[in-house]
C-alpha cells in the first residue's frame, strides 16, 4: 500500500496528541464554553474539492473542534453518569477501527461472535446473573430496553403483532415514576403508546412501591387492558434509587408479566459481592441490562443485555434473507438476530482488553474507591450546614441542594440552586448536572470517572462552597 508510510507518520502524530491530551486534560474547561452556532460558523459551507493534508486537518481540529468539546474523560467531570473510557479500552478501539469488521453474523467474523459470547459469560459470573441467561452486547440501554419491550409485546400476543400488526389489543406496561425516559420512548416506538405506560408511585427513597404496582395491574385487568411488562430499576438516573426486585418479581410471576431490569448505570456494582443482594429475585426476571460504558471503564458504546428466553428474543427479531444465509445458521450465535440493527461493531474486543487489563480485583478496588469518594463528599457537604442531601448515597452519586435560609420558600430555593449550578459550570473547572426530586431542584455529583482522585473531590467541594458563598 503506497500510503502506509504516510499513515504511520500521521498515526504517530495522533497517538502523541492523544497522550498529550490526557496529560493535560485538567487544563481544559470541563464543559465547553462556546455559544450556539459558534462552531458551525467556523466551518466552510462546502466540502473541499481537493484533498487536504492531515496536519492541516489536525490543526483545524484543535482550533475549531476542541473548544466545542465537553471533556467527559476529565476527572473533573461530575455530571450525568460517566461515559468512561480507559487506556486499555482506547487501545482496543484503535484495533477495532483498524480491522473495520462488520460483525453481523458469525461468518462475517467468527472471533467477534465467539469473543462476545465469552465476554457476556464472564460478566454473568462476575455479577451473579444466572447461568441460564443469554447475553448480547447492545449499543445502549435504551436499545436494550426497546428490545425487551418488543419481545414482551410479541410473547404476550403469540408473536402475532410482528405478522399482522395491532388488531385491537390495548397493552399496558409499568415502571416507577422515576424510571428512565427510554421506557417511555420505547413504548412509543413499539406502537403501544405512552398513554399505556403506567407510572407507579415511589416511596421516600424514590423506589417503586410493589403494592401500588399490583393494584394498578389488577385495575387494568378489570378494565379490559392486557398488562404485559414491568420495568424495574436498579439505580434510577435521577437518584440511583433501587426498586425492590424480589417483591416486584413475585407480582410479575403471579400475573405472567415480562420483567425487565434496567440496571444501566448501577449494574456494574454487581461485581462487588456486597451489592449482590440488589438482584435478589433475578431468577424470576426475563431480562436485564447494564452498561460497561458507564462504570466499567469501557468506552461508549457497550451495553450488556441478558435475556432468559433466547427463543422469544430470536422469534421477535430474527429475519434471514437469502443473501445472509450461511452454512452455520442455527449452529452459532448470529448476533444480528438478537437486536434491532443488522450491522454490528466489534464491541467485545474493548471489553476483553479492559477486564484482562484491570482484572476482577482491579475493577472491584476501583469501584469501591469511587463509592468511598461519594460518601466522603456527602459527609463533607452535609456537615457544612447549609446543604441538604436529597437521596440516599448508595453508589457513587450524591444528590444535594443549597439551602442558605430555612425561611425561603421552595421556589426561591429552586431558583438559588439553579443559579448555583450554572455559576459552577460557567467556571469550567468542574461540571455538575441536576434533576428534580419531589419537585426540588437537585444538584448531582457522581464520583465514577475513570481517573478521578480524592483531590478532585476535595477541589469540587471547595469550589461549590466558594460559589455558594458568592450567590447567597
Amino acid at each position: 500500500m503506497k500510503d502506509i508510510e504516510e499513515f504511520r507518520q500521521n498515526a504517530r502524530k495522533i497517538t502523541n496528541w492523544i497522550s498529550d491530551y490526557y496529560s493535560n486534560i485538567e487544563s481544559y474547561p470541563v464543559k465547553s464554553q462556546v455559544k450556539p452556532g459558534e462552531i458551525i460558523n467556523m466551518l466552510p459551507a462546502n466540502a473541499p474539492v481537493e484533498g487536504e493534508n492531515i496536519v492541516e486537518i489536525l490543526n483545524d481540529f484543535e482550533r475549531i473542534i476542541l473548544p466545542g468539546i465537553t471533556h467527559w474523560q476529565s476527572p473533573n467531570f461530575f455530571a450525568y453518569f460517566p461515559a468512561n473510557s480507559s487506556f486499555p479500552s482506547l487501545l482496543a478501539e484503535m484495533l477495532t477501527a483498524a480491522l473495520g469488521a462488520q460483525c453481523m453474523k458469525w461468518e462475517t467474523s467468527p472471533a467477534a461472535a465467539e469473543l462476545e459470547e465469552m465476554m457476556l459469560n464472564w460478566l454473568k459470573k462476575m455479577t451473579g446473573i444466572p447461568e441460564d441467561f443469554h447475553g448480547v452486547i447492545q449499543d445502549s440501554a435504551s436499545s436494550a430496553t426497546l428490545c425487551s419491550i418488543l419481545t414482551a409485546r410479541e410473547r404476550s400476543t403469540g408473536f402475532d403483532i410482528n405478522d399482522s400488526g395491532f388488531t385491537g389489543q390495548q397493552l399496558r406496561l409499568y415502571c416507577s415514576s422515576e424510571a428512565h425516559s427510554s421506557v417511555e420512548k420505547a413504548v412509543k416506538i413499539a406502537g403501544i403508546g405512552k398513554s399505556n405506560l403506567v407510572k407507579i408511585k415511589v416511596d421516600e427513597n424514590f423506589a417503586m412501591i410493589p403494592d401500588e404496582l399490583e393494584k394498578a395491574v389488577i385495575e387494568d385487568m378489570e378494565m379490559g387492558f392486557m398488562p404485559i411488562c414491568v420495568v424495574a430499576a436498579i439505580g434510577t438516573t435521577g437518584s440511583t434509587a433501587i426498586d425492590p426486585l424480589l417483591p416486584v418479581a413475585r407480582i410479575t410471576s403471579k400475573y405472567n408479566l415480562w420483567l425487565h431490569v434496567d440496571a444501566a448505570f448501577a449494574g456494574s456494582a454487581l461485581i462487588l459481592p456486597e451489592y449482590r443482594n440488589l438482584i435478589e429475585g433475578i431468577e424470576l426476571a426475563d431480562s436485564l441490562v447494564f452498561n460497561p460504558h458507564k462504570w466499567l471503564f469501557t468506552n461508549f458504546d457497550c451495553s450488556a443485555y441478558f435475556v432468559k428466553d433466547k427463543n422469544a428474543l430470536l422469534s421477535t427479531f430474527q429475519l434471514v434473507p437469502e443473501y445472509l444465509k450461511t452454512k452455520t445458521d442455527g449452529q452459532v450465535n448470529d448476533y444480528s438476530d438478537w437486536s434491532i440493527q443488522l450491522g454490528r461493531r466489534f464491541r467485545a474486543l474493548k471489553l476483553w482488553f479492559v477486564i484482562r487489563s484491570y482484572g476482577i480485583k482491579g475493577l472491584q478496588d476501583r469501584l469501591r474507591e469511587q463509592i468511598d469518594y461519594a460518601r466522603y463528599f456527602a459527609e463533607k457537604i452535609s456537615q457544612e450546614g447549609r446543604f441538604e442531601l436529597m437521596a440516599p448515597v448508595t453508589f457513587n452519586l450524591v444528590c444535594f441542594r443549597f439551602v442558605p435560609d430555612k425561611n425561603l420558600n421552595p421556589d426561591e430555593i429552586n431558583a438559588i440552586n439553579e443559579k448555583l449550578l450554572h455559576s459552577i459550570n460557567n467556571t469550567g473547572r468542574i461540571y455538575l448536572s441536576h434533576t428534580r426530586l419531589n419537585n426540588n431542584f437537585t444538584l448531582r455529583l457522581h464520583t465514577g470517572q475513570t481517573y478521578v482522585e480524592k483531590r478532585h473531590i476535595e477541589n469540587a467541594f471547595q469550589l461549590i462552597i466558594k460559589i455558594s458563598d458568592e450567590i447567597k
